[in-house]
């Protein structure tokens, strides 16, 4: 007997997504710049200051990972909340499905205001809307869009989430990127495993009629996030390039040459220093600043110096996501988290490309203060946490 996800996976939408996949023709011609729709702006941050929020939840849409009997639990002023397996009288049971990629769902409340917003959309469609139904977000009442950088791990899913959802999304909803280079074609991969990357689908966007928003400075988010903009490269840490990108259009795919920086527009394959990623952060009250870093390509401890400076807040709450510190030697790593435990967060909770190495060494460097993550999981910071 079928399961309802196992119908989904069969529907003619699935299939129209599956031929959307990097390398396909189709894929290809679909994410070009026809329909490329509004450029402008976000919002820049307001000159009185950084908004605050009195909570802020955080849900794991999509990671790697996914424990279906760890319970919840209060950690301090930490509440996690778990979720398992999906049990139902009258239908087979459903799971959260794991993947590579990472996507995060954020509902934040300031007094009586309520905002909800996802950051990344992982690596698949089918993943990213399997979870969020069982999850029970509703994307009607999402008041923002927030990609990190033009990686596919964090992009992939977006085309079958605008095909399942566009015509109930909020009218001209903002979705805020890092800048004209998110947009590039490009190849990743090592030696022989080396090819198509994926560029991220302009036409899908405007035909979902989001309101296309670039965030290179700081910018605001939904009225109650901010993200950090650009974040420079000043600390020890090294920015890997595991992919390469090329500059312009070919068949309808690609990025704008005059939207990137002067040195990128004519060479033929860039090195990826993502430049365009950016981190999303909110201030707490009472609790200080909890630093969203996705993948943290330009560094974790940059991605909270920023934020710091950003806020003009220097106490550092919590720091979650992707720290991209897999690749790096147990040297670099143990570097980090000492650089990490000068920052004084009160609680670190790596996520998708951290690596159990790091994870393993962090637990040793900052003890308690490390959680682990799961797909699912909610973590909850603020006043109702307790």
């Amino acid at each position: 007997m079928s399961t309802p996800t196992d119908r989904y996976l069969g529907s003619a939408s699935r299939r129209r997504l599956l031929r959307s996949a990097p390398g396909s023709i189709t894929w290809a011609l679909a994410g070009g710049l026809l329909g490329s729709g509004r450029v402008a702006s976000a919002q820049p941050v307001p000159s009185g200051g950084v908004p605050v929020v009195d909570r802020l939840s955080v849900r794991v849409v999509t990671d790697a990972y996914h424990h279906a009997f760890e319970p919840s639990r209060t950690v301090g002023d930490l509440r996690i909340d778990r979720v398992g397996t999906t049990l139902s009288k009258t239908a087979n049971p459903r799971t959260l499905q794991n993947e590579w990629g990472l996507s995060l769902h954020l509902e934040s409340a300031r007094g009586d205001e309520q905002r909800q917003v996802l950051v990344d959309f992982g690596f698949t469609g089918a993943t990213l809307n399997g979870n969020l139904a069982l999850l029970g977000i509703d994307p009607a009442k999402l008041d923002a869009l927030v990609l990190s950088h033009g990686h596919y791990d964090h992009f992939g899913g977006l085309a079958g989430f605008l095909e399942t959802h566009r015509g109930r999304l909020k009218p001209d909803l903002p979705f805020v990127l890092g800048g004209e280079e998110c947009f590039c074609t490009r190849e990743g991969g090592i030696g022989a495993n080396t090819g198509s990357f994926g560029a991220l689908d302009r036409q899908g966007i405007a035909q979902a009629k989001l309101a296309l928003q670039f965030a290179e400075r700081p910018s605001l988010i939904a009225g109650h996030a901010v993200t950090t903009g650009q974040i420079p490269a000043e600390t020890f840490e090294r920015v890997l390039s595991p992919t390469r990108f090329s500059a312009g259009v070919k068949d309808g795919v690609g990025c704008r040459p005059e939207g990137l920086p002067e040195a990128k527009r004519q060479a033929v394959l860039v090195p990826d220093d993502f430049q365009h990623e950016q981190a999303t952060v909110f201030v707490v009250k009472d609790k200080g600043l909890v630093v969203l870093t996705s993948c943290g390509h330009r560094g974790v401890v940059n991605s909270v110096r920023t934020a710091q400076k950003v806020t003009g807040v220097d106490k550092v709450h919590a720091v979650l996501g992707g720290f991209h510190l897999a690749p790096h030697t147990a040297d670099y790593q143990r570097q980090t988290a000492e650089a990490l435990k000068a920052l004084s967060p009160d609680w670190l909770i790596p996520m998708h490309c951290s690596g159990e190495s790091f994870i393993a060494i962090a637990q040793q460097v900052l003890g308690d203060k490390v959680i682990r993550s799961s797909t699912g999981t909610r973590f909850v910071f603020g006043s109702a946490a307790a």
